[in-house]
């Protein structure tokens, strides 16, 4: 990464960005691996649990939305600080009282969200500090936040079977506090934002067929890998026998994989064009579900194809935010939180389909196979934008590549 980078913005915000949004999607992706335990002591269906699981990613998606608004109209660092002090509120009263049945899972599921919503402040906090062409290096080192599901895969089964699940959300609070302090003392606004936008601009953009199309690219790039890190403790349990200690770790893997991809594949599409990255992405990631949908017989073999899939789809997250901002600068707080709140719609529809799939049928694979038919209808809707994207936007953003 050449030294104009680390001149063209503000280095202690970006990581302030990228730690807060680690520590927040640590928690709201906290269920997860905790899916078979609290399944199995509240005596859960499979697509119960497969609920629960998915609907912090719904209400994180939903207010991300409401989160991009709160970032226009106050700014991105007060929007984090009120999102922070919810989520450690709403973990405070879960492990104070416990959580006995499923509607409290769902419920504290919803409060989840709100660490969800992280995204629409960490991207635009980072963003608005860094000019065109560094904008695939920001906005993946901040979207790299991401990995806290890896924390959370890692930590989070095993915590739970030695100090109980219900405490685990205690554990929590602690490193999000410290996430909370250091972004209050530490982050910045950018000195050039742009200016609040009113309701009737928010329907404006929508109206712009080009905002759909980055929807619907997301809804799988991020829909997948948020999906998948929610789906796969269940899947890999279900599928394979494994417990949930090891079920985590096989999760881990994956997930560590997608996020460390996210800063390297906005790198990679800063050098080579985000379109350009996006196309590779579709096309390995549905190859690659597509081929574990067969039911494979060993989990270390469907392991594999999953951490491909992951390094594509987490590939897929940073290239798509080295195009947006090019695309839509002024409006990058609603457009976060637009795109945003699709890829959180598209995590939800997977992580709960695939639990229904499993209720149905006995096994995921039609799910899998569904979620790569996907991959290819946007392989095929990007194919079909690219040319008059480089030729119009495009072309008026001299210093990048898309």
């Amino acid at each position: 990464m050449d030294k104009s980078f680390w001149k063209a913005g503000h280095t202690p915000t970006l990581f302030a960005a990228f730690l807060y949004f680690d520590l927040s999607f640590m928690v709201w992706y906290i269920l997860g691996p905790m899916a078979v335990q609290i399944a199995n002591d509240l005596q859960l269906s499979a697509q119960q649990r497969g609920l629960m699981v998915a609907t912090p990613i719904l209400a994180g998606a939903i207010l991300r939305f409401v989160m991009g608004i709160l970032v226009d109209k106050l700014s991105p660092k007060t929007a984090g600080i009120i999102g922070q002090v919810i989520v450690m509120i709403a973990l405070s009263v879960a492990w104070a009282f416990g959580i006995h049945s499923l509607e409290q899972a769902l419920l504290l599921g919803l409060f989840l969200g709100v660490a969800g919503a992280a995204f629409a402040v960490a991207l635009p906090l980072a963003s608005q500090w860094y000019p065109p062409e560094h904008q695939g290096k920001a906005m993946g080192i901040a979207g790299a936040g991401n990995s806290g599901t890896v924390f959370a895969a890692l930590l989070a089964p095993g915590l739970a079977a030695a100090f109980g699940w219900t405490n685990v959300f205690g554990f929590a609070i602690i490193p999000l506090s410290i996430a909370f302090i250091v972004f209050a003392l530490v982050a910045k606004n950018a000195p050039q934002r742009p200016a609040p936008k009113a309701m009737a601009d928010y329907v404006k953009v929508l109206g712009d067929k080009d905002s759909w199309w980055f929807m619907f690219f997301y809804s799988v790039t991020f829909g997948g890998f948020v999906g998948l890190a929610g789906a796969l403790p269940g899947y890999f349990h279900d599928q394979y026998g494994l417990d949930p200690k090891m079920a985590g770790y096989y999760t881990a893997a994956c997930v560590f994989a997608g996020s460390l991809m996210r800063p390297l594949g906005g790198a990679i599409a800063d050098r080579i064009g985000g379109i350009r990255t996006l196309l590779v992405v579709y096309t390995i990631a549905s190859v690659l579900l597509a081929l574990v949908g067969f039911n494979l017989p060993h989990a270390y073999a469907a392991l594999a194809l999953f951490v491909g899939a992951m390094l594509a789809l987490g590939s897929g997250n940073g290239a798509m935010f080295q195009l947006v901002p090019q695309r839509f600068r002024k409006e990058i707080g609603v457009m976060t939180g637009l795109i945003g709140m699709a890829g959180g719609i598209g995590g939800f529809l997977l992580a709960a389909g695939l639990g229904a799939v499993k209720q149905a049928t006995g096994n995921y694979q039609l799910g899998l196979w569904l979620f790569a038919s996907l991959g290819i209808v946007a392989l095929i809707g990007l194919g079909s934008v690219k040319t008059r994207w480089r030729t119009t936007w495009g072309a008026a953003v001299a210093a990048a590549r898309i």
